[in-house]
């Protein structure tokens, strides 16, 4: 969508697919990218994005951000289907794989590089590849499996042992690990950063053999999602300025829980709940 060759450098690097999401009112825009990448450019940040997708994709959301996109004939694409049994997610398309060479040159040295994978289209060694940067890592797509119908079904992250070693803070929720403490433990004593999100209980911060929670102020949830994809990039970009995790992580749990108040996309923070969260965390 860029020529290559005119790209200027960016603060935030998003690595992964965008998200076709089929809802009632059509395929509308989803995936960690888009949901970071907003926010860390509504942060004043000036950011890039490295995805594949289709024409299909709605991109017009992220008018004004540069976009690599590695063709593909359809964007990765999941419907939620509403059940007796809660909500089965299947996966209908999935674009092709992000690997080194689809990373321009001037984006390799990036500040903040963020791995976003929702579809285990991330090549995991790009971690160690890029870990020059601040690496932000949020391991959803890597614990995600289908099978042959594309029903979604979680599963261990495998090349755990690859990334963790090599990232600058890793970002997951308590559904991703199925609740399992014990395997966060285990996750934090072999990365530098792990912050756990748990909804509206706010989130729990592993650094440097200590562990803190952070609530939210109390909010009104209308949709929850992207609010973890919002926390990491709050979290990144507040951690790259200050070099402070609690205070980063302060201000992410705040910054994320006034998103759930609005739906899909239009979650993303305006500058006035920036501003307001920025004062909560500096008082």
């Amino acid at each position: 969508m860029f020529d290559l060759v005119s790209l200027q450098p960016v603060d935030y690097l998003l690595i992964g697919h965008v998200a076709a999401d089929v809802t009632p009112n059509g395929l509308q825009l989803g995936g960690t990218v888009a949901y970071a990448g907003l926010t860390a450019r509504a942060l004043g940040l000036r950011v890039g994005i490295v995805t594949s997708s289709g024409a299909d994709a709605p991109l017009r959301e992220l008018d004004g951000i540069p976009i690599v996109n590695v063709p593909s004939e359809h964007s990765t694409t999941f419907e939620n289907i509403k059940t007796e049994n809660g909500r089965r997610q299947v996966l209908h398309h999935r674009a092709e794989p992000l690997t080194l060479d689809h990373i321009p040159q001037a984006w390799r040295s990036t500040p903040i590089i963020h791995l976003g994978p929702i579809a285990d289209e991330v090549d995991p060694s790009l971690a160690e590849k890029l870990s020059g940067s601040l690496l932000g890592v949020t391991p959803q797509g890597w614990m995600r499996g289908w099978d042959e119908s594309g029903r979604v079904f979680a599963r261990p992250w495998s090349n755990s042992e690859q990334i963790l070693p090599h990232a600058g803070a890793v970002v997951l929720s308590v559904e991703d690990v199925n609740r399992n403490l014990e395997l966060i433990e285990e996750m934090a004593h072999h990365t530098r950063i792990l912050c756990l999100t748990e909804g509206e209980a706010g989130s729990v911060l592993y650094w440097n053999g200590d562990r803190r929670r952070f609530r939210p102020q109390e909010m009104q949830e209308v949709d929850g999602t992207g609010a973890g994809d919002i926390y990491a990039a709050a979290f990144l970009v507040r951690m790259y300025h200050t070099r402070d995790p609690w205070e980063a992580a302060r201000f992410a749990t705040q910054l994320a829980a006034r998103s759930v108040t609005r739906v899909g996309l239009k979650g993303i923070p305006t500058l006035r709940e920036i501003e307001e969260c920025l004062m909560e965390v500096l008082k």
